[in-house]
């Protein structure tokens, strides 16, 4: 427990990235750049799939609720990042950081289940096509997206509650580029044993569980193609779960790199770099790899490319 009669704070310093120097502008335009990428792409898939009855599939919205989840998270993280970048630091209200981590959270959080859900559809299209629509029905798809947005709701409102019951005496300073959970923590001058418990016990059903669920049905998924006697049809059927496969190894690999990673082998600039990636990488190259992978969605986007070009 941390003890202290030091006054307490109220504003955070957000260092972000020391020692850019002349690297500066181009990080700033390159980040600007992905963030504009990122968000343009995950409106362009959102528009697409409701637009296009083809794709009003259960699979497919739950790819719009990917893309919206991403455009909230990047959203979420990067605006004051670029000005962290610009002005090399930027101080914060201790209330904004809070509100920040309470939104980043439950945003992880929403889309572990989210692409869980998504592992599940895939084990049903492959393994059991026969009962496939049967059980993933419209009213499944929307209960199920449901469930995700609640318990995004639920978290932010259960960690908001419990961190804005500590107090915060200092050091003010955060050498992060977000206020991410142990760095915000760290500035707590009381007991923070049992928040790192309830965040604990929380990662169960919202980061265990998922890993468990999609690892159990991509080995049923596995195991389903091999006895498929074609190579075409092998070929066929992993097509329709790749660009998912992809997705979810970028995501949680990162995340259980940065998280699970012992402290004394990941320095700051490792947790940085990890943390920019599923922060502002994942959020960027999510749409572009099920626009390339799928076959659905790169099939309509030539047809309207097609269009677009007879009509001029």
């Amino acid at each position: 427990m941390k003890e202290g009669n030091s006054t307490m704070i109220t504003e955070i310093l957000l260092l972000g990235f020391e020692n850019l120097h002349s690297l500066k502008s181009l990080f700033f335009i390159g980040i600007l750049l992905v963030y504009g990428l990122a968000v343009s792409g995950n409106i362009f898939i959102i528009t697409l799939v409701s637009t296009c009855k083809k794709l009003h599939r259960p699979m497919y919205i739950f790819l719009t609720q990917l893309s919206f989840l991403d455009i909230l998270l990047i959203t979420t993280i990067v605006p004051n990042m670029l000005l962290i970048v610009l002005n090399e630091g930027i101080s914060m209200s201790l209330m904004g950081c809070i509100t920040q981590f309470c939104f980043f959270a439950g945003l992880e959080m929403a889309e572990c289940l989210l692409l869980t859900m998504m592992s599940y559809d895939r084990y049903l299209a492959i393994c059991t096509p026969l009962r496939y629509t049967s059980i993933m029905d419209f009213a499944l798809c929307v209960k199920l997206i449901v469930l995700s947005w609640l318990s995004n709701f639920i978290t932010i409102l259960i960690i908001a509650l419990t961190v804005c019951g500590l107090k915060f005496c200092g050091p003010h300073v955060i050498n992060h580029f977000f206020c991410d959970v142990s760095p915000l923590l760290d500035l707590s001058c009381t007991d923070t044993s049992m928040v790192h418990m309830e965040i604990f016990i929380m990662s169960v059903p919202v980061l265990g569980l998922p890993v468990v669920v999609i690892i159990l049905s991509y080995i049923y998924i596995i195991i389903t193609i091999l006895k498929i006697p074609s190579i075409t049809g092998r070929q066929k059927t992993f097509s329709t779960c790749s660009s998912h496969l992809t997705v979810v190894s970028i995501y949680f690999g990162t995340i259980i790199g940065i998280y699970l990673l012992p402290h004394e082998r990941s320095s700051l600039a490792t947790n940085k770099v990890l943390s920019l990636f599923y922060t502002v990488v994942t959020p960027f190259v999510n749409p572009i790899i099920y626009s390339l992978r799928n076959k659905d969605i790169k099939g309509i986007f030539t047809k309207i490319t097609n269009k677009m070009r007879v009509s001029n």
